[in-house]
């Protein structure tokens, strides 16, 4: 089980990366098209971009906030040795909410399956907490 949720947070690294190419491809497309300049990126005063800059650097944001959770969780069910199976499914479960997030926030950005989709997530972040927790109250 270890290995899987290692492979689970690798997969969450490597969305986080993907999502910043996203987000540096469409700066630079932004730049192309003189919606930026150069010295727009003094200060990340990026509102002139428009909607798929914002977004593109909003989900990017999105990448160390919930899944910063994510992280605390796994590495303390390994430390725990609790890399049990349901510790191992929720943290697969979670990466896959978090590529579902992405692809609805970087695509047609419905609103409210990406808030099912955010609150999936932060169901499973929450529940590893909870095993954790009682892995600890109960030894």
């Amino acid at each position: 089980m270890e290995r899987i949720i290692i492979l689970a947070m690798f997969a969450q690294v490597t969305l986080s990366l993907v999502v910043m190419i996203v987000m540096g491809k469409r700066r630079i497309t932004a730049t192309k098209n003189k919606q930026l300049n150069l010295t727009d990126f003094k200060t990340m005063q990026l509102d002139k971009a428009g909607d798929t800059v914002r977004v593109a650097d909003r989900n990017f944001s999105n990448q160390f906030e919930i899944p910063v959770l994510f992280y605390a969780g796994c590495l303390l069910a390994l430390q725990l040795n609790s890399a049990s199976y349901l510790v191992a499914a929720l943290a697969c479960l979670f990466v896959v909410s978090r590529i579902v997030h992405t692809i609805i926030h970087l695509g047609n950005n419905n609103v409210r399956a990406r808030f099912n989709v955010f609150l999936f997530g932060c169901g499973c972040v929450f529940v590893i907490w909870l095993t954790m927790i009682w892995r600890i109250m109960a030894f």
